[in-house]
């Protein structure tokens, strides 16, 4: 090899320097810092981190300056939503003042992807240091779309459609056209705004200060008398029906305004230039008001006309007449309320158990009813009625026929019933026991009734067939004399007593 040539690097060495270049290059492509260089950083806590991750962008006024390196959640947070989102910035995004601001922000509208917006604050400020925490109240994240329709309930939707129907009938007709007519007046009424918004600031450092705390008072002041309150608000309430009710005149006297202005501000304009003049003669007619006393003096016997008109022979009279009803009105009043509690406890029993259950129908399959309880329980007033006219011009009387029956059913103690045709149950059952009853429970409060039951079984019934005449005749004749012989101890007047000798002589007869 000669001796001024120029030595080659190997293939090796090639390809290494390559490998660190490229993985140089990698890293400052994904990462675009640099290494091995010590990187301001800053914390800030935030009430819901919103999809923030590590590696999203931080701005200020739309310039990236740095990004998040990490997001973790609040100890001790109540709804597992506060972080602290800790960032890294650059230092073209330096200084940042105690009194910045952050905000989370979607860079895209229903994109998804978020980023922290930095308010550097104010100049006069102290710069925060390498890595303090901004606190929770100078930090804020975006609403959400679910956010928003979850704020409008029922009563805000329903406001609100009362709001776009109120703008609607307003913008109607020739409301639009009022609208458009009324654009012109814009520029100058947002000017004079601004001016009276920037004259709100005040001239001094403490004016809006003192301000707010003049309307703290005076807010402490309405909040001592809340029924003087609550009486504004009701008569504001009226007042405003009052308009509602008129809001066709209402709207004509609306039209009328722009030509009203029109003509008004001139007269405005010159009522301006009067006051020049009306101050001088406010100066010139001090005097006179200073001797004003003769005129107070002519005045007084009317005073005293109107004293005696409030005297005790005039209308302290009539009011002293008044006393000794309204305490008898009162203690009648007082005295009705428990004849009202227990009139209301009865009409809420009407209501609530009499009333239903007298609408219910009972579906019987062997006795159908046709129609509900308070039909079908009428019906047995006319067969009452037409017994209590059983009877002709000597007395009141009854026709009891007294047969037997061929099936036999006992009913305990001894004792049995007899029926002509089988019976098919008993409906409804006997109770188990009979319902209490409680003095101190109201009606209303009580379940209704159900008249619906299953039909209670029976005993084995037994036939009886009469086949012996001679001996049911015997029976009936016993039973003829017996009765026979109860009237003859105990005799019935005459006009009652003739009718049932002669059904008894019939019987013997036989």
């Amino acid at each position: 090899m000669r001796r001024n040539q120029r030595q080659r690097i190997s293939y090796f060495q090639a390809g290494l320097l390559t490998i660190v270049f490229a993985a140089i290059i990698t890293y400052l492509g994904f990462t675009k810092s640099i290494p091995f260089r010590h990187h301001y950083t800053v914390s800030a806590v935030f009430r819901t981190a919103n999809n923030i991750k590590p590696g999203s962008f931080v701005r200020i006024a739309g310039v990236n300056v740095g990004k998040v390196e990490s997001v973790d959640r609040v100890d001790g947070d109540a709804n597992k939503q506060a972080a602290v989102v800790k960032m890294r910035i650059e230092k073209k995004g330096l200084p940042i003042h105690k009194d910045a601001t952050l905000a989370i922000r979607p860079r895209i509208f229903l994109e998804g992807n978020f980023f922290v917006d930095i308010k550097p604050g104010s100049p006069s400020a102290p710069s925060i240091g390498d890595g303090d925490t901004i606190p929770i109240n100078q930090t804020s994240a975006p609403v959400q779309l679910d956010q928003i329709l979850t704020s409008l309930q029922g009563d805000t939707r329903q406001q609100l459609q009362k709001l776009l129907d109120e703008l609607s009938t307003g913008l109607d007709k020739s409301g639009s056209r009022g609208f458009n007519r009324s654009i012109p007046y814009w520029k100058p009424a947002y000017r004079d705004g601004a001016i009276v918004a920037q004259a709100q600031l005040g001239e001094e450092p403490h004016d809006l200060s003192n301000y707010l705390k003049s309307s703290g008072q005076v807010a402490a002041a309405l909040d001592r008398n809340p029924a003087q309150l609550r009486d504004l608000l009701t008569q504001f309430n009226i007042t405003a029906a009052a308009f509602a009710r008129q809001q066709k005149n209402l709207s004509a006297t609306i039209a009328e305004l722009p030509r009203t202005l029109h003509a008004g501000l001139p007269a405005l304009a010159s009522l301006n230039n009067a006051f020049p003049h009306v101050r001088r003669f406010v100066a010139d007619f001090r005097p006179a008001t200073r001797t004003s006393g003769p005129a107070l003096d002519a005045g007084i016997p009317f005073i005293e006309q109107l004293r005696g008109l409030v005297s005790k022979p005039e209308l302290r009279g009539l009011v002293s007449d008044l006393v000794p009803t309204v305490p008898s009105l009162a203690a009648l009043n007082q005295s009705t309320i428990p004849l009202y509690e227990q009139v209301r406890l009865a009409s809420s029993c009407q209501n609530e158990q009499i009333l239903p259950w007298s609408r219910d129908k009972l579906d019987d399959k062997v006795f159908p009813a046709v129609g509900p309880v308070y039909v079908e329980s009428t019906k047995p007033l006319g067969g009452l009625a037409g017994e209590s006219r059983s009877g002709d011009a000597n007395s009141q009387w009854f026709r009891v026929l007294l047969t037997g029956g061929n099936y036999t059913y006992p009913d305990g103690a001894g004792k049995f019933l007899q029926s002509t045709a089988p019976l098919m149950g008993v409906n409804p059952p006997p109770p188990a026991k009979k319902t209490p009853f409680v003095s101190n429970v109201p009606c209303e409060t009580q379940e209704q009734p159900d008249l619906r039951s299953e039909p209670a079984s029976l005993p084995q019934a037994h036939q009886v067939r009469v086949t012996d005449t001679a001996g049911y005749q015997k029976v009936k004749d016993a039973a003829a004399a017996a009765l026979a012989n109860q009237l003859k101890e105990h005799p019935l007047p005459g006009a009652q007593a003739a009718p049932v000798k002669t059904y008894i002589d019939q019987l013997l007869n036989k």
